[in-house]
């Protein structure tokens, strides 16, 4: 694609023009771009401007998702809950309250949303929000031991979770507004898979740190320089072109509540939901292969870099291929990576029950986790880019923001299935998961394909 494809109206001055020909030569490259005719379903001057908006926003989802990798809850988190001493009920609170307390809110925040023509300035106050809850856990870890540590994390957290759910909301619709459709899987999995190559980094470095253990007050360091990293990601989020879009006027928490109604009158979106939630099983059954290991090889530093390091790895080589599937087909991303979830599920199962001896090896259960993780990232990219393909205008807020409240509900509820370890084990979980993810197959089949060639 040339720079004329796309005629710019703006008078090339040297200033602009060379921010432009780079965010252009790397569209093209990252996109193989090859047809200018792909912007049916966004304006002109936001197609214009595409290019500008992919890197942009590229750029700050790279940051975000190496934040979130940084002070994931199933890791560091949990590694900064234990080293302060806090009640083990924190720890158990962690992972539901981040994904939760995100996801809940947002039928009420797609409300406060749509009275926005401009919306990228909610996500922008929503990453320095994370900010600062991140960097306030890191002082909470360097200064405050016990129980006070453990009531701040569970504080900010549900803060960091809060301050989550207005990005998701707005960041799903300015994707909509400034990257045309064939385009927008692309982009999702290309963030994926850049903060998955940094990932390898960090898990690199915690196997290094085998034979030393990591203080809190190391740990808090390293949350406070991860929370810059969404400060770092506002100031580049803010520059994305984004034109006024229709806002429809807002709605009170009544009327938010009464777009529910969408899951009955709405059969394409209800059939989404559900599939969406028979799927959750890619991301809770992650920690339960973490603890089947460590309960077959004790809890050591290097057997948790090896996990970090095979999602890194896994996000790295999946989700671009993953995000060129969606473009073409969401519906199958999805079917796809619910099979193979299944397929390691019941591998996992199995194997335990009748192999023990091969689950007790050091490579067996990281490399599963691996094939899980690349399922996952189907699963996250599907979902994300069939929601945005599935809607347009306002109704896609109303989409995502119904979507992602009953889902926070459901796994509220789904995740409760931990408490069934004392009776069917860890394995147990893991098979019991699988099921959930075949009937998401079974149902994603049929589904109404969104893409359009």
């Amino acid at each position: 694609m040339s720079f004329e494809v796309y005629n710019f109206h703006c008078q090339p001055c040297l200033a602009c023009m060379l921010p432009m020909s780079i965010s252009t030569s790397l569209y093209e490259k990252l996109t193989n771009e090859e047809d200018a005719r792909i912007c049916a379903d966004i304006p002109d001057e936001a197609c214009r401007a595409t290019p500008r908006s992919f890197i942009f926003i590229l750029s700050a989802y790279v940051l975000t998702k190496l934040g979130d990798a940084i002070a994931s809850p199933k890791t560091t988190l949990a590694w900064v809950t234990t080293a302060v001493g806090a009640p083990g009920w924190v720890l158990g609170l962690l992972v539901p309250i981040r994904e939760s307390g995100s996801m809940i809110p947002q039928l009420f925040i797609g409300g406060v949303i749509r009275r926005l023509a401009v919306r990228k300035w909610v996500w922008v106050a929503g990453s320095i929000g994370q900010c600062l809850c991140i960097v306030g856990i890191g002082f909470a870890a360097i200064y405050l031991e016990g129980s006070r540590a453990g009531w701040a994390i569970i504080v900010l957290i549900s803060l960091f979770s809060a301050a989550r759910g207005f990005c998701s909301v707005a960041a799903k619709d300015v994707l909509g507004k400034t990257i045309p459709r064939p385009r927008r899987g692309q982009l999702t999995g290309w963030s994926a898979s850049i903060a998955g190559l940094i990932s390898l980094g960090l898990g690199v470095a915690i196997i290094l740190q085998s034979q030393s253990g990591l203080e809190a007050s190391t740990i808090g360091l390293l949350l406070i320089g991860a929370g810059l990293l969404w400060l770092a990601a506002s100031v580049v989020y803010a520059q994305v072109p984004e034109y006024s879009g229709e806002t429809g006027g807002g709605r009170n928490a009544m009327e938010a509540l009464s777009r529910l109604r969408l899951l009955v009158t709405d059969k394409p979106f209800r059939k989404f939901v559900i599939t969406r939630a028979l799927l959750m099983c890619s991301a809770l059954s992650a920690p339960f292969y973490v603890a089947l290991a460590q309960g077959n090889q004790g809890s050591r530093a290097s057997l948790l870099g090896a996990f970090i390091f095979a999602a890194g790895l896994a996000s790295l080589l999946s989700a671009p291929v993953w995000g060129r599937v969606a473009d073409s087909s969401s519906k199958n991303v999805m079917i796809t990576a619910a099979l193979i979830t299944s397929g390691v599920g019941i591998l996992t199962f199995l194997s335990h029950r009748f192999a023990p001896a091969l689950t007790a090896t050091a490579w067996f259960l990281p490399v599963l986790y691996f094939i899980l993780s690349v399922a996952h990232s189907g699963v996250r990219v599907g979902r994300k880019t069939y929601v945005v393909n599935l809607g347009s205008g306002n109704q896609r807020t109303d989409y995502v923001a119904i979507s992602n409240s009953t889902i926070g509900v459901l796994l509220l509820l789904v995740g409760s299935v931990g408490a069934l370890v004392p009776f069917i084990g860890n394995s147990g979980i893991i098979g019991l998961l699988a099921l959930m993810g075949m009937g998401g197959a079974i149902l994603g089949r049929t589904l109404p394909e969104t893409e359009t060639n």
